[in-house]
């Protein structure tokens, strides 16, 4: 139960940030004894592959901060971001961490469909991101494009971390930041709605 929790979590930071959670557990796994990666994603903790990661992730913390830039980048991670969570669905979910020692009864090793579920799982907040991005830029005149990007990057990194450590606390982080996001993207939607038909 907790390693599909596990899972989840680290597919849902995935829709925020690809690099993030794929970083996230190399490194933890390569450099600490919080989590060990089975066998099968063990070229994750490659330093090639923690370079790429790296590189990749300064790229989209970039350009996912600068007005226009980051819906476009937003287009294009449509199909980055839910393979990440794909993947960290995957290695995550068979993992071995302080939260799950034994990660057997959820082999993922020769699976399709916890990738098709890590998939799934990324595409909810990348999809609330592609929508509220733009709307939030129109509101604040692209002030909020870097506010709303660093804030989703910490969350990345924090639903990271408790996916590892406390998955049940990554998970209600994750259900408690969608619900928020609904209800911004609502308010702002009606705040433009009832300026439009004043003016």
């Amino acid at each position: 139960m907790l390693e599909a929790i596990t899972g989840l979590s680290l597919a849902a930071a995935a829709g925020l940030n690809a690099y993030i959670p794929l970083l996230g557990i190399a490194l933890l796994s390569r450099f600490t004894g919080l989590l060990t990666l089975p066998e099968n994603w063990a070229w994750l903790e490659n330093g090639w592959a923690l370079g790429i990661l790296t590189a990749l992730l300064l790229v989209e913390v970039i350009v996912d901060k600068v007005p226009a830039l980051d819906t476009v980048n937003d287009v294009l991670q449509s199909v980055v971001r839910p393979a990440s969570g794909g993947l960290v669905f995957s290695a995550g979910a068979s993992s071995s961490s302080v939260a799950v020692s034994d990660p057997e009864a959820f082999d993922t090793a020769s699976a399709l469909w916890p990738f098709v579920i890590g998939v799934v799982i990324a595409l909810i907040p990348h999809i609330m991101k592609l929508v509220a991005r733009p709307i939030v830029n129109l509101a604040t005149a692209g002030i909020g494009a870097s506010v709303m990007s660093t804030l989703e990057d910490i969350t990345a990194v924090i639903v990271t971390i408790l996916a590892v450590l406390l998955p049940l606390a990554a998970l209600a982080v994750m259900v408690l930041l969608i619900a928020f996001g609904i209800r911004r993207v609502k308010r702002i939607r009606a705040r433009r709605t009832l300026g439009n038909s004043v003016t």
